[in-house]
């Protein structure tokens, strides 16, 4: 069994990694996965020593807790490949490379990708959906057609040509059955949507909850969760 802390979109929310470290360091759990997405908040494009302090919380909290897996989001891998997108800062660019480069020399480069899975959940930023998988690999609906762990290293492998598209592991958005997910049957812990509070829909656990309005008051709870990756059950972490 693998109880999973959750980590949702940060967008420049320092605050967010000693509220976390506070809540591993009196829990047990197996492993953190942070969901991506440190980068880029409403009207703070000039403000660095934000986006400096965000990438500081980051990598001082991996270096306590190296059980740590990133998944890369559309807002950090907005600055690794230089492709503008809603919120990007040309002034903090090479504050958001060096701070994404630091995080993957402290937690190894294995552990930084855009999907992680941790017995049969998924984990990434946005959701694998069954559009992005057949463009790449086929129809292959059957569950004795594929071997999943194969393609999602494929998948880890692949770069911005693939990856910037609406329907890919960094940009999907599936919430209420926009999109459909795959495979069918497993649980997939996403961000990138935000929402009021975690939201369950069959089987698919949507966590960006920290986000806020543009005029910078919260629009979700706040609340950071454990994923019981064996039972496929989550809960709020008080």
């Amino acid at each position: 069994m693998s109880k999973v802390f959750v980590i949702p979109d940060v967008h420049l929310k320092p605050w967010m990694f000693e509220t976390a470290d506070e809540l591993v360091d009196t829990n047990e759990f197996d492993k953190i996965v942070m969901l991506g997405d440190l980068a880029d908040d409403w009207n703070c494009d000039k403000n660095l020593d934000l986006y400096k302090d965000t990438y500081d919380a980051a990598v001082e909290f991996v270096k306590k807790h190296p059980n740590t897996l990133l998944c890369y989001g559309n807002h950090d891998l907005s600055y690794i490949w230089n492709a503008m997108e809603t919120g990007y800062s040309w002034s903090a660019r090479d504050t958001a490379v060096d701070g994404v480069q630091r995080l993957k020399k402290e937690i190894t480069a294995a552990k930084c990708a855009y999907i992680h899975m941790i017995d049969n959940v998924i984990f990434c930023h946005g959701g694998l959906t069954k559009s992005f998988v057949h463009r790449y690999f086929g129809l292959i609906d059957d569950a004795s057609g594929y071997d999943l762990i194969h393609i999602i290293k494929q998948i880890n492998s692949m770069g911005e040509k693939e990856m910037w598209e609406d329907d890919t592991p960094i940009w999907a958005r599936p919430q209420r059955g926009t999109l459909e997910l795959f495979p069918e049957g497993y649980m997939q812990v996403v961000g990138h949507t935000p929402v009021d509070a975690p939201l369950e829909e069959d089987h698919l656990l949507t966590l960006d909850n920290f986000s806020t309005y543009p005029n910078g008051t919260p629009k979700g709870n706040e609340k950071f969760v454990c994923v019981d990756t064996t039972n496929h059950t989550w809960r709020e972490i008080d």
